[in-house]
């Protein structure tokens, strides 16, 4: 920080702070900011105090679900993966750790709306996948 940084005595904050800014327009120090001229993302959305922290979530791709929530969203997942899953060993081994996450789900102490959500049928699911691969 250089003394020309300092706010001079007996100058108010606002004419300091005005003096910055139209120094830093002069210098061209907002020219080529990231989003210059494109609408503010969001801006017509109901406030939403925690909107920021979701907003961080999905970029850093973290989910925080209630297991029993992540469980159904693996479920989702995993069936709009079928088609891409390349042997019925590899099927079965993620279909495996599937049931799996969807029965220690169930007994988690963190709750959640289960009664929709539970453990795959190994032979439906071969079955579907078998089906699949024939068209």
């Amino acid at each position: 920080m250089t003394a020309s940084d300092r706010k001079p005595q007996g100058m108010g904050w606002e004419s300091f702070a005005e003096r910055r800014v139209r120094e830093a327009i002069e210098s061209g120090e907002f020219k080529n900011l990231p989003g210059f001229g494109q609408p503010i993302p969001d801006i017509d959305e109901p406030w939403d105090e925690n909107s920021w922290l979701r907003k961080k979530l999905k970029s850093e791709e973290i989910r925080s679900l209630p297991p029993i929530l992540e469980a159904r969203l693996r479920i989702q997942e995993f069936r709009d993966s079928l088609a891409t899953i390349p042997s019925e060993t590899e099927l079965r081994r993620r279909l495996t750790a599937l049931n799996k996450f969807i029965t220690d789900a169930h007994f988690s102490h963190i709750q959640g709306p289960s009664e929709s959500v539970h453990p795959l049928d190994e032979a439906d699911v071969v079955g579907a996948w078998r089906q699949a691969r024939s068209h």
